[in-house]
């Protein structure tokens, strides 16, 4: 059993290649993802982190039974706890609030203390997590702050086991290598071994929005950052570890298609990647999509979905943020129009009509809501819903007026709203009712959406 006479930390790399199905079927080119999320502390970082430490132990920055200082989003401190559990080091991390709590957990899991900062501050402010973890470094006795963003250890690392690795399972047989960009390390160790061994294959970065490197690598200016939820893409900040000139080009994404493509890599190819793989994803499929003729393209999936449970992959977090993907991306017009409802046919009541006059015109026009009127002003809506009980019970009869059975829980939508903004008033019982150039046209109800989306198929 000699052969496996080894560490954990001795099988870091040689992560598998699987070429992408179906989330990418429309594009001609062929999308590989290399899945780095298989490696024994589930992300890439653990590359990195094996050559920091051991680079610092061989300066003697590190002394042994140290303390190992860092500010990260988890993954790196994930390698670097690792590697300091085999080894008898003691770890401190510096996140910021934004991270998930599965991070969180993991880093204490393997005995780390964790202090956990604000994400809206400037990185000079003493409370950034940046800030934070420089001046733990200064006053622990015996520490070392592994600074990924700005320890060249870190680009190195790629430079040479990522990079080789690549080429290796590949033979140099494709024509982009892309990645998100957020430290830098990456994107521009591989980019630069890449460029030194194989230089015809194009080096593309994947930003998100808000951040403020792309825009720079585009334009040389400086722009202000914005806040965005996704983690392990994007800085306000420019990384010693990140090399610009490494890099042909830029692709943006988002946070909602990020979440999206993250959750549709599991349901649709079986990958069980984190935020930052979708949005690579995302960013590969829209650089195939403005190609002029087909390549293929490797893209690097960072780390494992099982750290974002709470957050991408909760339908309740998804949902209350407005990032479900729920297939109601379209017009209400476009709905209306799908259901052959152009001619905007709306019938109404007023004031003087009777519950017997709505009864009967739902019977005859099968409808299951009537706006109500009154000298031109609307006063509410009758439901069938609303005034069949009373009449089963006999506490309305049909010549009752039809004031008492009005509700005014109804909700005004714009007809060029999207469906998925009007959603959650149906899910809550509310009338939807259409308005053109403000008035009203037409009612939209769950029976309509259950019919759009079995025409559609959009569920």
């Amino acid at each position: 059993m000699k052969q496996f006479d080894r560490t954990v930390v001795d099988v870091i790399g040689n992560t598998p290649i699987v070429k992408l199905q179906r989330v990418a079927g429309h594009v001609a080119s062929e999308i590989y993802v290399k899945l780095e999320y298989m490696n024994p502390g589930g992300s890439i970082k653990e590359r990195i982190a094996v050559n920091i430490i051991e680079k610092a132990i061989a300066s003697g920055k590190l002394s042994p039974g140290g303390t190992i200082i860092e500010g990260t989003s988890g993954n790196t401190g994930v390698g670097l706890a690792m590697y300091a559990a085999v080894h008898g080091y003691k770890c401190i991390f510096v996140l910021p609030d934004k991270q998930s709590i599965e991070k969180i957990n993991n880093l204490r899991a393997f005995g780390a203390k964790v202090i956990v900062t604000p994400t809206n501050v400037e990185p000079d402010d003493p409370r950034s997590y940046y800030s934070v973890a420089k001046r733990l470094a200064e006053t622990t006795p015996n520490s070392f702050y592994a600074n990924q963003y700005y320890n060249l250890d870190n680009r190195e690392a790629h430079y040479k086991t990522t990079g080789p690795e690549i080429l290796e399972q590949t033979g140099g047989g494709f024509d982009v290598y892309m990645a998100g960009v957020g430290t830098g390390g990456t994107i521009s160790g591989v980019g630069q071994y890449l460029k030194d061994n194989a230089p015809h294959i194009k080096v593309v970065g994947v930003d998100i929005k808000g951040s403020i490197l792309e825009p720079f690598w585009r334009t040389g200016e400086v722009v202000e950052a914005h806040g965005y939820v996704l983690e392990g893409i994007g800085e306000d900040i420019f990384p010693d570890n990140l090399d610009f000139s490494v890099i042909d080009d830029f692709v943006v994404i988002d946070d909602k298609e990020s979440f999206v493509m993250t959750r549709r890599l599991l349901t649709q190819e079986g990958i069980y990647t984190g935020g930052s793989g979708g949005a690579a994803v995302v960013g590969a499929i829209r650089y195939a999509e403005k190609l002029s003729e087909p390549k293929k393209i490797l893209v690097i999936l960072p780390d494992s979905g099982n750290r974002y449970t709470g957050k991408i992959f909760n339908d309740d977090w998804m949902r209350d943020n407005g990032y479900f993907d729920n297939s109601f991306n379209v017009q209400v017009t476009e709905v209306m129009k799908e259901l052959g409802r152009t001619d905007n046919q709306l019938f109404t009541l007023t004031d003087e009509n009777t519950v017997g006059d709505a009864v009967d015109m739902m019977k005859k026009e099968n409808i299951s809501q009537i706006p109500v009127y009154s000298k031109g002003d609307l006063l509410g809506v009758v439901s069938e819903e609303q005034i069949l009980r009373p009449l089963y019970e006999g506490s309305y009869s049909l010549e009752d007026n039809i004031a008492i059975g009005i509700s005014r829980d109804f909700e005004l939508v714009d007809q060029n709203d999207f469906l998925e903004n009007v959603s959650s008033a149906l899910l809550h019982g509310k009338t939807v009712m259409i308005t053109r150039d403000g008035l009203i046209v037409d009612i939209l109800t769950d029976i309509d959406v259950l019919n759009f989306m079995q025409k559609t198929r959009n569920y």
